[in-house]
């Protein structure tokens, strides 16, 4: 936590949520905000995920307890979501701190074009000190709801961020070897470093009324972030102050990764199959090996037929290969821009474009 630059802190229903009045926990909330601007403070980036849309939503439309059928649930979503989003920018705004909502589902990290736009949306949202608060888009998700849940999505938010922490509140402050509510001789387990079906054994369901994930999703959710480079915190997060407690040695099991995030991106950039080539000049192919963004200026040829977030080739002007990226711009356009200056993109393909073809961020030299 010293260390870490952009923290992901993954917020459940249960906590949120007065579990008999439906009630938000507002001196709860105001506890873990106040965490919030401390990681501000200290220079860190924070991104929330949290629950607790249709919780609050049902309360206001009186729907009864239990489950609920789909159109319900979606009803409650797009009530509740308002109250949930209303809460954290009134409790973080007394702090100077600016938020925004986002909501996602689990497919926008997996179509690459909208991979790439909600990586760049978050980027620049962060860049610009906001914290975002996502959540599930619960009102047009169906699947999501009935068998969603936010542990996995925080670990997607996580990898799409590059953040190298992520920390799930939970009910429990960690994995162990049997559900320790069950079994006396449960030991906990404060650090794993790779997931072993042992590992995935050990996680068992649902623990909280109300609470879709359990264990295994967490664990699934350690699987996903460890594989992105980010270190994954399980804690109690019924603590007024869950984040500082954490801080202050508070018992958590911590999944830790052997490569970062910026260096597991990049792997998974490089093992991906090109689907076209970008064919780049000297000037290019120096400015991509300093760490530049590639811009419509060095490019030089375009081969093949792609679309944006398609993984492309780009090679120098000897045909070498100088790095594997991900597309910014489908092959058509980015036609009608080769050679082209970044002010010129706009009068070219008739709307504003991105200044770069490719981000550096997407790119394996």
């Amino acid at each position: 936590m010293d260390t870490a630059r952009t923290v992901v802190i993954k917020i459940g229903s249960a906590l949120l949520v007065d579990a008999t009045t439906g009630a938000l926990r507002q001196e709860w909330l105001s506890g873990l905000l106040e965490d919030v601007a401390m990681l501000r403070g200290q220079g860190k980036s924070v991104l929330l995920v949290s629950s607790g849309s249709i919780a609050l939503g049902r309360r206001v439309l009186k729907l009864s307890s239990g489950a609920l059928p789909l159109e319900q649930s979606q009803a409650a979503a797009a009530v509740g979501q308002i109250r949930l989003a209303r809460a954290y920018e009134e409790g973080l705004r007394p702090h100077g701190v600016t938020t925004a909502q986002v909501l996602m589902t689990l497919e926008d990290s997996e179509d690459r074009r909208r991979y790439l736009n909600s990586r760049a949306t978050l980027r620049t949202l962060l860049g610009l000190g906001v914290v975002p608060i996502v959540n599930e888009n619960d009102t047009v998700a169906t699947d999501e709801i009935r068998y969603g849940d936010n542990d996995r999505l925080a670990a997607q938010v996580a990898s799409l961020a590059g953040a190298d922490t992520l920390i799930l509140l939970s009910d429990v402050d960690g994995l162990y070897t049997a559900n320790p509510r069950q079994d006396e001789t449960a030991q906990h387990i404060p650090l794993i470093e790779r997931i072993t079906p042992e590992i995935m054994a050990m996680a068992g369901g649902a623990g909280t009324d109300g609470a879709k994930g359990g264990m295994r999703t967490k664990v699934l959710a350690a699987e996903t972030a460890m594989q992105a480079g980010c270190t994954l915190a399980i804690c109690r997060g019924d603590a007024m102050r869950p984040i500082s407690a954490l801080l202050h040695g508070a018992r958590a099991s911590w999944f830790v990764p052997t490569d970062d995030p910026a260096k597991a991106r990049k792997l998974w950039i490089a093992a991906m199959r090109p689907r076209g080539t970008v064919r780049i000049d000297t000037g290019a192919a120096t400015a991509l090996v300093q760490g530049r963004s590639l811009l419509p200026a060095g490019v030089v040829r375009v081969e093949g037929s792609f679309s944006r977030g398609d993984p492309v080739d780009i090679t120098g002007p000897r045909g070498e290969t100088v790095a594997r990226a991900l597309a910014g711009y489908d092959s058509v356009e980015l036609k009608r821009i080769v050679g082209r200056q970044s002010a010129e993109i706009e009068s070219v393909l008739g709307y504003p474009g991105r200044a770069y073809v490719v981000h550096r961020d997407d790119m394996a030299i």
